[in-house]
């Protein structure tokens, strides 16, 4: 698990098909073969590494659910470890699977802050409230506006020179993963509804109703 806490900006060393090469320093310092890394979002597990690069392996639903299949050495990426059991939660529950892709639509000054607008599939729009959270491309974020199709957050300026997510501009593409909560919930209470349906029909047969 992660809590959506950029640790560092990564440098993509290479790809190779169903394989991701990534360029690091802080996160090197305990990472171990079979360790989770959040690589731009992504959940990923380290099946090789040196003293300043770890390797991954990427499975085609992985590739058809992020960004990762559109990536070129030099790119830089989102990195956090797992959170150890006594480490601060400083932001919310995140399990590095990414839901859908997005789009930033939108980049503006607000003060000495950005606020960004991204694109989302209607899909996702249920899980995505005001105030509540959502993971760009492995960044914790609070969304400020939740519309039909999009939703906005407010960046200040320790987070945009913290998280490479901005380096494409407009138009580019980010993982988004929305708060797992929100689709337990929707679940949980779908599961009750079906519950409730059934009682009352066997109810109504059984002449109590």
């Amino acid at each position: 698990m992660f809590t959506g806490i950029v640790e560092e900006i990564g440098i993509v060393s290479r790809t190779r098909p169903g394989t991701l090469v990534v360029g690091a320093a802080l996160v090197m310092s305990d990472l171990k073969l079979g360790d989770s890394v959040a690589v731009d979002g992504v959940c990923l597990t380290v099946v090789e590494r040196t003293d300043r690069t770890f390797t991954c392996n990427v499975q085609p639903e992985t590739l058809r659910r992020s960004t990762l299949g559109g990536l070129r050495a030099g790119a830089r990426l989102n990195l956090e470890r797992a959170m150890p059991l006594n480490g601060r939660f400083g932001g919310h529950i995140v399990q590095g699977h990414v839901d859908a892709t997005g789009r930033i639509a939108e980049l503006r000054p607000d003060g000495e802050g950005l606020i960004a607008r991204f694109e989302a599939p209607r899909s996702l729009m249920r899980y995505i409230v005001n105030k509540g959270f959502i993971a760009v491309n492995g960044t914790s974020l609070t969304v400020v506006d939740a519309e039909d199709a999009c939703f906005t957050v407010a960046l200040v300026t320790y987070t945009r020179d913290h998280v490479a997510f901005l380096d494409g501009g407009v138009g580019s593409a980010v993982n988004l993963e929305v708060d797992v909560l929100a689709k337990y919930v929707e679940k949980l209470l779908g599961a009750r509804d079906d519950t409730d349906g059934l009682t009352l029909e066997m109810l109504q047969r059984s002449g109590f109703a």
